[in-house]
């Protein structure tokens, strides 16, 4: 287990003092917001009012905007939540790994009301969208680190330790073991990135030959969109700005999704280096890693990765005794929030504000983060980009296919023998990937989360390729003994949750499609219910201000054109 940070407090006492010391070490920058109620959660459970008046007074906000910031994020609390914050993981692979009983068996060891403190104010039991640890499902999180593999046995563990007082910090090691998980590597996880090498290749060939190594290898980002890598480098680069940023998103919050998460976990310098190698690039001198709350538990290991290579002359200032080269990365953490996995988002959330998407353009690429060019990707595409600068670009395209080249790390879970991280070339089949992880009886897969595509298996010959079929990373299998209208169930619930609630086509409209699939689930959907569909489904698609809301209609509207069946009914309800 990592090394925790101090165990939660109530007593306010110190409180003023407290804040006082952040916001110095901010200079008083109000635009560290988010950072600073971070730490004020971890410090104390909550956010007290004190604290929330004492830096409205320091930054010169309004008290009302702290308080809307708190509200908007799911890991900020206004009330104590107590020295044990356990929250379970509620994706639907969770669930299909027995989490409801878990948590019903939690809650009565404890005592305890789901997402309400206890009387005692010492412990919390609640749920959260997804963790990460879909390969290690059922999976929670005790104040902020994950405990896996859960069973009734590690239940009762887990009561006896809070019962007894004993701190997280002393707990178990077994509780909270996360492996790797890795089944089959290919070009980028058969050997150790060499730390410095892409760097070393950079100051000897120079930034415009290895942007042409890029280009040859037809690096698309791996965040879903699939822009081209070179080309939003190059065109940051070529903005006229004096002032550049570098942004790696790591709130990896689909559900399902687990690849970044193994990259933070195992692979740091290689992914550091990337945004160091972007950072010289375009000319930037700052960088900023976006860390998803859920992954707190991995900051003090990535901090340390950025200290030693501080010290090892490749971060700072003249990196590799390069006279200029100078580029340095900071952490900040997200508070619970999947909208701020959308990029715009993200930076307003890295601004200290509410994680609502912007209105584009203007595109991140000229005006981001503080105003100024940023270039944002994710934190997989950042870890090929290392590799490709090390051993080219040719080498990376002798995998692939003619519009999707090289390889891809997918996260699977769900019905197989062997859930984790997976190495393909882009191109394989459905099918293909299905054998190699010991997938039997399958009925449907979810090809890159909720907003992904529903696939069945009639379709299992579609290739994994931005040709046919694109995918983000996850990788959720279901088989012959699920329902599928459980799936679409839960995803609808999922967006309606997830909805960050600024534009109206998009908050009205998650909730019209999770009541009508709820509908559905009961027998009870008309077929007026059913058009009434298609009409929020297209103002939803054309109105939303960003892709959550383009999205969000999407698993129930496939699940009605690939299986028509599950959503009729016998006489007057047809």
């Amino acid at each position: 287990m990592h090394s925790a940070t101090n165990m939660p407090r109530s007593d306010t006492e110190n409180v003023i003092p407290f804040v006082d010391s952040l916001v110095l070490s901010t200079n008083k920058r109000a635009d560290h917001l988010l950072q600073l109620l971070v730490e004020i959660q971890q410090q104390y459970s909550y956010v007290p009012g004190k604290a929330i008046l004492r830096l409205a007074n320091q930054l010169g906000l309004p008290a009302s905007e702290i308080r809307g910031v708190i509200a908007f994020y799911s890991f900020l609390y206004p009330v104590p939540q107590g020295d044990y914050q356990i929250h379970f993981s509620d994706n639907i692979i969770d669930r299909m790994s027995g989490s409801e009983a878990l948590i019903q068996n939690l809650r009565k060891r404890l005592g305890v009301s789901l997402a309400e403190p206890r009387a005692d104010g010492r412990v919390t039991v609640s749920t959260t969208s997804c963790i990460g640890m879909a390969d290690h499902a059922p999976a929670a999180l005790v104040n902020g680190y994950p405990l896996t593999k859960l069973d009734p046995q590690r239940i009762d563990r887990i009561a006896e330790l809070v019962d007894n007082s004993v701190p997280v910090t002393e707990w178990p090691s077994n509780l909270f073991h996360v492996s790797s998980n890795v089944h089959r590597c290919d070009l980028l996880l058969s050997d150790s990135f060499e730390s410095g090498s892409a760097l070393s290749q950079l100051f000897e060939t120079g930034a415009q030959k290895l942007l042409e190594e890029l280009t040859i290898s037809g690096l698309r980002g791996r965040g879903g969109a699939g822009f081209q890598t070179a080309q939003k480098w190059k065109m940051c680069r070529d903005t006229d700005a004096s002032e550049r940023y570098v942004i790696c998103n790591a709130d990896e919050g689909e559900p399902g999704s687990f690849k970044d998460r193994f990259l933070l976990e195992t692979n740091a310098d290689a992914l550091i280096e990337g945004i160091t190698l972007c950072g010289l690039i375009t000319g930037a001198q700052k960088g900023l890693i976006y860390l998803r709350s859920e992954y707190r538990y991995l900051k003090q290991h990535l901090e340390e990765s950025l200290t030693r290579r501080r010290t090892e002359g490749l971060l700072g200032k003249s990196i590799l005794a390069h006279d200029g080269a100078d580029f340095d990365i900071e952490i900040h953490l997200g508070a619970g929030a999947y909208i701020c996995g959308e990029e715009s988002a993200l930076i307003e959330s890295l601004e200290g504000k509410r994680g609502i998407p912007r209105n584009r353009p203007p595109y991140p690429i000229s005006e981001g983060y503080l105003g100024k060019p940023s270039v944002v990707n994710n934190v997989a595409t950042f870890f090929v980009a290392s590799w490709i600068a090390t051993r080219g670009g040719d080498w990376f395209a002798t995998r692939g296919t003619t519009e999707s080249i090289g390889t891809k790390l997918f996260s699977i879970s769900g019905d197989c023998q062997h859930p984790g991280i997976y190495e393909f070339p882009f191109g394989l089949t459905i099918r293909e990937l299905l054998d190699a992880c010991g997938a039997t009886e399958t009925r449907a897969v979810q090809v890159t989360g909720p907003a992904g595509n529903l696939v069945l298996e009639d379709s299992f010959d579609r290739r994994l390729c931005y040709e046919d079929l694109p995918a983000g990373g996850s990788f959720m299998i279901f088989n012959k003994s699920r329902s599928l209208l459980d799936v679409v169930q839960y995803f609808s619930d999922f967006f309606a949750h997830e909805s960050c609630g600024f534009c109206t086509p998009c908050r009205v409209g998650t909730s019209l499609i999770r009541d009508l699939v709820n509908k559905a689930h009961h027998g009870n959907a008309t077929r007026q219910d059913y058009e009434q569909l298609d009409i929020i489904a297209e103002v939803m698609n054309s109105s939303s201000r960003c892709g959550l809301g383009h999205t969000a209609s999407r698993p129930i509207m496939q699940a009605m054109q690939q299986a028509p069946d599950l959503f009729t009914h016998q006489g007057e309800k047809r």
